[in-house]
Formats: structure tokens, C-alpha cells, sequence
């Protein structure tokens, strides 16, 4: 077989498609963001504004964070040794859970290296802790999720999105006697809206079923210290699991579960993903800490950026621009074109310096690509007002239509 050919083919397809993704190196400045450096292929330099980023609070410039870390690695070093079974196990890691557990209301965290993995690593374990389980799993839940509960050999149902009648009625289709588990989000971050969480407790409760919740994009951004969209509904409690990064809202690195002691004494004994690999180092944990606990009565950083996010959705559908607003601090601007998404993108980073990665399939579904601007605390009036004619002007010269989606 021509290998090199076979992998021409692949990505010849993706270039064919529009959707072939291309890194852009920047530079991240301390104190400067959301101000970055764009290193351009011909050496040159140009700054931007950094509009598609996951750092939606600024956490990740913040000085407590990076006080933390710098008295982390300048008392222990860089790495932390071996994974948390084999010397990977220190004050850092211990101080975070524990942050994370009381963020919660849980009794116990478990900390992985990321959200990607505590999601792929726990649903894959359930079933050995819970022979026959059978996961009901939202159509639009992340990747992580959707491979974990793949590899997990165990039987799942598949409910569409936010469907409370279909996941009901896959219920009611299996044995009353077998373990289930629903598995969901609180939001769903490429069209930013919610799941009615508290109808989906009261079916777990109603069939018996253990609730799974990932709340990787309302962690530090919800709720009156930051826990979520479960905590903003008072619903924590009845959530028996719940996934969620340290990279977004926190700034940092990593992910974790949080959830009865006894269930994350299992997950830690028995799942490969956190057995086999190297801990966090002890800085990241130890800046994550310090922004867990930090954000626990940071209001004043939420408000800003929920204030930052209605007024640039104002702004853009006051144009006409299809946005789709279920009121999170999510802008997704729908273009449904690969080609004209990527260059729409192009074009807003070579001629006016702001940085949006446009979003194709397979993140989304073919026909719903889309630009998802992230606005944070940090971004000025005046970083808005840039975007905003910007995207006026890009939206005329592309000849898009300007006819607004409902939410």
C-alpha cells in the first residue's frame, strides 16, 4: 500500500470540504490579555484580540493563580513524579480536591489531567462497578463521553437532545431491574443552551437511574460561588456525578469528578485512565486550587462577563446577524457554510486582528457551521466595538444573510 498517498487522500478530502483546520501561533502576554502576539509564517508579528478562547474568566493571567504557582515550583519543582498510586500524590493534589469536594457539596474529587479523560475514564469504569448498566446518553454530549461510554462494552441508549419524552420512553422500553445511568451536560457549548436539568433528575429518580452531569462550561461561571448550573437551580445534590474541567472558567489545566466518597474510591481503584497516568504537576494543581477558591466569591468577574456577553449578542443581532442566544455567556454566529466560515475567520484575523476559529464538522453537525466567540471580563468596550463592525463588514462583503435565527 502507498501510505503517502492514503494520507494525501485524507487531508485532500478535508482541504476539498473547507474544514481543514490549520493552527495559528500565538503568543499569550502576561497581563495583557485578551491581547495576544500573532506569529505569522513569514517571521513577522502582528497583536491580536483573542476572541475564541476558553479562559472565559481571565483566570489564566490572574495573580493569585499565578502567585500560587510560582510558590508551587519554586517549593517542589516542575513535575510530580509518577502517577498518584507511585509518589504522583502530594499536598497540592489533596488541597485541590478538596476545593473542588466542598465547591460541590460532595464528599470526595478525583482529579485527572484532564476533562476529556475523567469523562472517557469514569464512564468507561461504571460498568465494572455496575455489571449490566445500561447509560442513557444525550445525542449532543461531548466527545469525551460519547468514547467512554463507546469503550465501556456496556449497553447505552441514545436519546436526541434535550428530549424528555424519547429519553423516557427508552426507559420504560428496558428491564425496571437493570442499573441505568443518564448522562448529560448542564451546557452544551456550541449553541449554548441548557438542559432542564431538574426534569431529568425527576426521571432518574422516577426509573432509579444514577444522574451523570458534565458541567465543563458553566464551572466557575454559574451559581453563587461558581459550581455550576446545578448549583445556580439547587439541584447538586441530586446529581450523583459531576465532570468538569480546571481549563476554561478556573484558567488552568486538568479535570476532575466529584461525588460520594464511596464512588470515587471505585473510580480511582478500578479505572485504567487514572491508574496509568502521570498526576498534574504540582503548580497546575496548585494555581487550579487557587482558582477554585478564588472564584468562590469572584460574583463581580461572572457579572462583568455575562454583562460583556448580552451586550455583544445585542449588538450583533441588532445587525441582523443570525445569532443563537439561549441566554448563556456563549455567542455562536451561524454561517452554515465550511468554506465562508473559514473565511470569514481569515479574514477577521489578517485584516482587523481578531482571533475566532470557525467551527465545522465534525464539532458540529454539516450545515451548522458557525463562528463562537467567547467574550470574557477582560475584553473592552472598545474590543467589542471592533468586533462588531468587523463582523458588519465581513457579513456585506460575503454577502450572508443577515436573517435572524430563533433561539
Amino acid at each position: 500500500m502507498d501510505f503517502n498517498a492514503q494520507l494525501d487522500a485524507a487531508l485532500k478530502r478535508l482541504h476539498d470540504e473547507g474544514r481543514y483546520r490549520t493552527f495559528i501561533d500565538i503568543e499569550r502576554r502576561r497581563g495583557h490579555f485578551p491581547k495576544a502576539l500573532w506569529n505569522k509564517a513569514d517571521g513577522s508579528q502582528r497583536e491580536i484580540t483573542v476572541w475564541c478562547g476558553n479562559d472565559y474568566l481571565g483566570m489564566g493571567q490572574h495573580p493569585v493563580v499565578l502567585n500560587a504557582m510560582h510558590e508551587a515550583i519554586d517549593a517542589t519543582g516542575a513535575g510530580s513524579g509518577g502517577t498518584r498510586n507511585i509518589s504522583g500524590t502530594t499536598v497540592y493534589h489533596k488541597r485541590l480536591e478538596a476545593e473542588i469536594a466542598d465547591l460541590h457539596r460532595k464528599e470526595a474529587a478525583l482529579l485527572f489531567t484532564s476533562a476529556y479523560i475523567a469523562n472517557d475514564a469514569t464512564l468507561s469504569t461504571l460498568p465494572k462497578l455496575f455489571p449490566g448498566l445500561i447509560i442513557y446518553s444525550d445525542e449532543l454530549n461531548h466527545a469525551s463521553m460519547i468514547e467512554g461510554i463507546r469503550r465501556n462494552g456496556g449497553a447505552k441508549r441514545i436519546f436526541r437532545h434535550n428530549d424528555l419524552a424519547h429519553l423516557r420512553a427508552l426507559l420504560e422500553a428496558d428491564d425496571p431491574a437493570a442499573p441505568k445511568l443518564i448522562a448529560f451536560e448542564s451546557i452544551y457549548s456550541m449553541d449554548g443552551d441548557i438542559s432542564p436539568m431538574k426534569a431529568i433528575c425527576d426521571i432518574a429518580l422516577e426509573f432509579g437511574a444514577l444522574t451523570y452531569l458534565d458541567e465543563v462550561h458553566a464551572v466557575g461561571m454559574y451559581g453563587p460561588r461558581g459550581a455550576g448550573v446545578a448549583e445556580k437551580l439547587g439541584l447538586m445534590g441530586r446529581i450523583d456525578i459531576i465532570n468538569a474541567t480546571l481549563a476554561k472558567a478556573y484558567g488552568v489545566m486538568g479535570g476532575y469528578i466529584a461525588a460520594s466518597a464511596k464512588m470515587v474510591d471505585a473510580i480511582r481503584s478500578y479505572a485504567p485512565g487514572f491508574i496509568f497516568t502521570t498526576s498534574l504537576p504540582p503548580a497546575v494543581a496548585a494555581g487550579a486550587a487557587a482558582s477554585v477558591h478564588y472564584l468562590k466569591t469572584g460574583q463581580e468577574l461572572r457579572d462583568q462577563q455575562q454583562e460583556n456577553a448580552r451586550v455583544l449578542k445585542s449588538r450583533l443581532k441588532a445587525l441582523g446577524l443570525p445569532i443563537i442566544d439561549h441566554g448563556t455567556h456563549i455567542v455562536p454566529v451561524h454561517v452554515g457554510d465550511p468554506v465562508h466560515c473559514k473565511k470569514i475567520s481569515d479574514m477577521l484575523l489578517e485584516h482587523y486582528g481578531i482571533y475566532v476559529q470557525p467551527i465545522n464538522f465534525p464539532t458540529v453537525p454539516r450545515g451548522t457551521e458557525r463562528l463562537r466567540f467567547t467574550p470574557s471580563p477582560v475584553h473592552a468596550p472598545e474590543d467589542i466595538d471592533r468586533l462588531v463592525k468587523a463582523m458588519d463588514a465581513l457579513w456585506s462583503h460575503c454577502a450572508l444573510n443577515r436573517q435572524q435565527l430563533s433561539a
